[in-house]
């Protein structure tokens, strides 16, 4: 039998490695953000005949937007992100686009978000995440009241949530840094969206728990967490292959405007899956005895 929870140091260790580079990089680089957050001017362009990125690129530095961000589209289009302007100022730019690169331009999507809308959506993103947080801390110490101490079985579920979104973030900061990949309002869709998945693997697991905590199959409770990970490990894995699958597909073949927030999804799952398996029931553990291991598991 595979002995999980006497080996949750080392799996505590890899989780600590995986922390570390991000939380780093969130301090000394921070994230590279989105209109959402920053505020700026989208833009989804199509041109007629079609004109190549480094065209583009180099006309828009020409207007007065060296901050351009340009990604092409599997259609074909431009999604471009650049400074806020105004109406006047769309007008100009989609004038000189034509004139300079002898194309048609057709603007299919156009959207300005303000620095103050920017801020409060910063705000309310945070607000958020704490909110559902708190929520499912109350909601798991609720559904597991009758076993000892339930409120360390939701701050558990908690402490493993932080653990998944630090570690996405992380990613996200290092992305960032070294790839341009933005934070924007999908990210945080796709982290609460995390949240949500995450918690639901954990309850899985807690529930496998305390039905063997009721069947009494050891007095140990190491050895009884140790087999109900042991059961709900499969069922797990499967449906989060099954996201996973999806997800990639998705990102593949998908449209480039959700593509981070697949990514963000993609690596949330993942890291989901390693902490309701490897984190969560062993926090379990360490809150009744410590990390000092335990005996062999065996079924009794």
């Amino acid at each position: 039998m595979i002995d999980i929870v006497n080996k949750r140091k080392w799996f505590f260790l890899i989780s600590i490695l995986l922390l570390i580079p991000g939380i780093i990089s969130m301090i000394v680089f921070g994230f590279k953000l989105g209109i959402d957050f920053s505020s700026g001017t989208v833009m989804t362009l199509s041109f007629n005949p079609p004109v190549e990125q480094a065209m583009l690129r180099d006309e828009l530095i020409k207007l007065g937007h060296p901050e351009a961000s340009i990604q092409k589209t599997s259609g074909g289009d431009f999604l471009i992100r650049i400074r806020e302007i105004n109406t006047e100022e769309k007008g100009a730019l989609t004038t000189g686009l034509t004139e300079d690169l002898k194309a048609e331009v057709n603007i299919r999507d156009y959207e300005t978000v303000s620095p103050a809308v920017a801020s409060e959506v910063a705000r309310n993103a945070g607000i958020a995440v704490l909110i559902a947080s708190v929520f499912m801390l109350l909601y798991i110490a609720f559904a597991f009241r009758h076993m000892p101490n339930p409120f360390r079985w939701g701050l558990s579920a908690v402490i493993g949530l932080l653990h998944d979104v630090l570690i996405v973030m992380g990613v996200f900061s290092i992305l960032g840094w070294a790839a341009g990949v933005e934070v924007d309002a999908m990210f945080i869709t796709a982290m609460l969206t995390i949240v949500g998945y995450s918690i639901n693997n954990t309850c899985v697991v807690y529930d496998r728990i305390r039905e063997n905590v009721r069947k009494g199959i050891s007095k140990d409770f190491a050895v009884t967490v140790n087999v109900s990970i042991l059961e709900t490990i499969a069922r797990c894995i499967n449906c989060s292959l099954t996201v996973i699958f999806t997800g990639l597909a998705i990102y593949l073949f998908g449209g480039v405007t959700i593509q981070e927030f697949i990514l963000a999804l993609l690596i949330g799952v993942a890291v989901g899956v390693y902490n309701s398996i490897f984190i969560v029931g062993p926090l379990l553990v360490v809150w009744d005895r410590g990390l000092k291991t335990s005996p062999k598991p065996v079924r009794s």
